[in-house]
């Protein structure tokens, strides 16, 4: 019998009632509607059919269904992931050619599969690595790329570029080819979007709409920008006249395809989908947990995966391309009252339905007023303020998040992450190889203990207490050698040395062997080294080594205890704080 650990569905399904089926189908109904312009933008943005938008708002919603454990998320095709696919499939077949989609199709294979296999490993927290301050940057400049990708469909003029410059220049040159029809329509859909998006749900609360009614209505806006222009460009003929039109979209339900298994392929698609992965992933489960948290429920990331991964080979095996959980459909469905995932499974029969009757209606959609649609959706990731406030708290963070805001800008999405989680990781080892430690001294008439430099607290001539901040490995131990020495050599008088390690939660046998020679060498100058406040599951590893029982010294459970047990007479008067002082410890 499978685990329902393996089958959330058999979590919520036996307890799933009629007024639980009303609430999943009205936020059904309201997603579908939202969805449908979407997954035909999001078709758009990464070059293939529009109907490849419906087909990857069907199947992947229904195997999310099975093997997802938020009850909220909505998946489908969202805009970072499209546009990381155009990138990546762009380079090994042109756009609008069978290979196109061909590769499209082994993109979300390879993506899925790597997915589930990081799953069933329960690699959910390799996610970790991609900072926020990192993924906060990609998104904002993803942002600006897909917008900046739009607006050769708002001036109906021919432009090309997977980067910013590239983009802008090819815009330019274009510039006087501007199809005024084509921009009347785009700017006027820009316009109406943007006013709907700012100003739309307080004027309904004010003309007394409830709020929650007023939300949905101004999430649906894109809807009615469609049907408007759809009917503008049939009754007066643009399409005629110049205007760029969806066309004739087929009919029907998702074809069974089945991705291509030439190697070349997957090898030069394997670091996109890789990044796909981890992206989508990443977005996907901070929506998941805010929804969840929001009614005091929990996503297993491990088993996400596996959902996610499960939903995109359900997508290459039917004709889709890459999903995720999206941040604004998710929102929706929330809003909407959605109690399971039984409401993206009725999503997808919506979707399917829309694929089977309204595609002919779908034909004089204009393409401007798509692009109007992912303007308008991606300028809301565009997070301009999080670079202020990255500057103002964290250098390092800020250095990363800048330089993949402008790698991502200059050179494409695939390159611009991997130099952020590149500098971000260096700038990690960089900072733990330069741990913080500090003298500390006892705050008179308690058991607390503070750094000289800041507080007034008494020490002791003949005994160091030192701090260490950090958890000890090889990039640090030579560094956590050289300062205990460097203190010995500054203190003649100096009979003890106190490694206070409550900050450290691990030690590998890089730094062991430091401590092995720090032990020795401290020995060799008459000096006793001793430890404090170490961790269980570290002294546990220590007392399976020859280093504790070659420690000249004691392991005390505290730091008083220390001091009560190897302070003598020499007490320094109290040391004064710096000018400097500050809350630090």
């Amino acid at each position: 019998m499978i685990p329902k650990r393996y089958l959330p569905i058999l979590q919520w399904l036996p307890d799933y009632r009629r007024q639980t089926l009303a609430s999943d189908l009205l936020a059904a109904l309201i997603v579908t509607i939202m969805l449908i312009p979407q997954s035909l933008a999001y078709a758009m943005l990464a070059g293939l059919p529009p109907e490849v938008g419906l087909y990857a708002s069907i199947a992947p919603l229904v195997i999310y269904a099975i093997f997802g454990t938020s009850r909220t998320l909505a998946v489908g095709p969202v805009a970072v992931v499209s546009l990381m696919t155009a990138a990546a499939v762009s380079q090994v077949a042109p756009q609008g050619s069978p290979e196109y989609l061909g590769a499209a199709l082994v993109l979300a294979l390879m993506s899925g599969l790597m997915l589930v296999l990081m799953g069933v490993a329960r690699l959910g927290f390799l996610a970790n690595f991609l900072s926020h301050p990192v993924i906060s940057a990609f998104i904002t400049a993803s942002g600006l790329i897909i917008a900046a990708s739009q607006l050769r469909h708002l001036l109906g003029v021919e432009a090309s570029g997977h980067s910013l410059v590239p983009l802008l220049g090819s815009l330019a040159v274009a510039l006087p080819a501007t199809h005024w029809p084509t921009l009347l329509i785009g700017a006027s859909t820009l316009a109406f979007l943007y006013a709907a998006r700012r100003w739309l749900k307080p004027a309904l609360v004010g003309l007394g709409v409830v709020e929650r009614p007023a939300d949905l209505l101004t999430k649906a806006a894109p809807i009615a920008a469609v049907a408007v222009t759809t009917l503008l460009t049939w009754g007066l003929g643009l399409d005629e006249r110049g205007v760029a039109v969806v066309g004739a979209v087929p009919a029907g339900l998702p074809p069974l395809t089945l991705p291509g298994l030439e190697f070349g392929l997957w090898r030069e698609l394997a670091m996109a989908a890789l990044l796909i992965s981890i992206v989508g992933f990443v977005e996907s489960v901070s929506v998941g947990q805010t929804l969840a948290a929001k009614r005091r429920q929990r996503i297993d990331p491990d088993q996400e995966l596996v959902g996610l991964g499960a939903s995109n080979i359900a997508a290459s095996f039917s004709g889709g391309m890459p999903v995720t959980g999206g941040f604004a459909r998710s929102v929706v469905n929330f809003d909407a009252g959605a109690e399971t995932p039984a409401a993206g499974a009725f999503t997808a029969i919506g979707i399917g339905l829309a694929a089977l009757l309204l595609t002919p209606l779908i034909a004089y959609l204009p393409i401007a007023t798509l692009a109007a649609t992912i303007i308008v959706a991606v300028l809301s990731l565009v997070d301009v303020g999080a670079i202020r406030r990255t500057w103002n708290y964290s250098r390092s963070d800020f250095l990363a998040m800048l330089t993949t805001l402008a790698v991502t800008l200059l050179h494409g999405v695939e390159s611009g992450i991997l130099a952020g989680v590149g500098l971000s990781l260096a700038l990690h080892l960089y900072r733990t190889s330069r741990p913080h430690s500090a003298v500390v001294g006892r705050v008179p008439g308690s058991e607390h203990f503070r750094n000289v430099q800041r507080h007034r607290v008494e020490t002791d001539a003949r005994l160091v207490i030192l701090r260490v901040d950090e958890s000890l490995y090889f990039a640090n131990a030579r560094f956590l050698e050289d300062t205990v020495m460097a203190l010995a050599a500054r203190q003649p008088g100096l009979e003890h040395l106190v490694l206070a390690c409550q900050a450290v939660n691990g030690i590998d046998a890089s730094a062991l062997e430091s401590l092995e020679a720090i032990n020795t060498r401290l020995e060799d100058a008459g000096v006793t080294l001793h430890l404090a406040e170490v961790k269980g599951p570290v002294m546990d590893r220590l007392d399976q080594t020859d280093f504790s029982r070659a420690l000249t010294g004691q392991v005390f459970l505290s730091t008083y205890d220390a001091w009560r047990a190897l302070h003598g007479d020499g007490v320094d008067s109290a040391v004064a704080c710096p000018a400097k002082a500050s809350n630090d410890l």
